[in-house]
């Protein structure tokens, strides 16, 4: 597993083909965040790849960055690891911000179960 630090989150290469992604405390992540981290995947992970994204962190998003994040076609799935009931419904909210590219994703309560979920869909795509 690598670990690779951009100035707004940790990304972990679990596998060549799934990253785990955490977001730095307090980031209101914008549109050339969004352009960063895509770009990080696209150089960094083999096609198509699944995303685990761990909320363990507090953190925001501008208008831009909602309507751009995880829009790349590269991306097969993401589970996302929401710890409280708060996180998990902002984040369902978040999924259905209408952008050109609809997410492909399922809501954990905890890490193990989403990235079993996340390798079965892998292994399925």
């Amino acid at each position: 597993m690598d670990l690779y630090e951009l100035e707004f989150a940790k990304i972990f290469i679990l596998r060549d083909d799934i990253a785990e992604v955490i977001v730095n405390e307090g980031v209101e992540m914008n549109e050339a965040m969004v352009d960063e981290y895509h770009e990080f995947l696209i150089t960094h992970l083999q096609a198509p790849f699944s995303l685990l994204v761990n909320k363990l962190n507090s953190y925001t998003y501008d208008f831009n960055a909602q309507r751009k994040l995880a829009t790349i076609k590269q991306i097969n799935v993401m589970a996302i690891v929401a710890y409280n009931h708060i996180t998990s419904a902002v984040t369902e909210a978040l999924a259905k911000f209408p952008r050109d590219t609809q997410w492909k994703l399922q809501v954990f309560s905890d890490r193990d179960t989403a990235l079993r979920w996340l390798i079965s869909q892998q292994e399925n795509k």
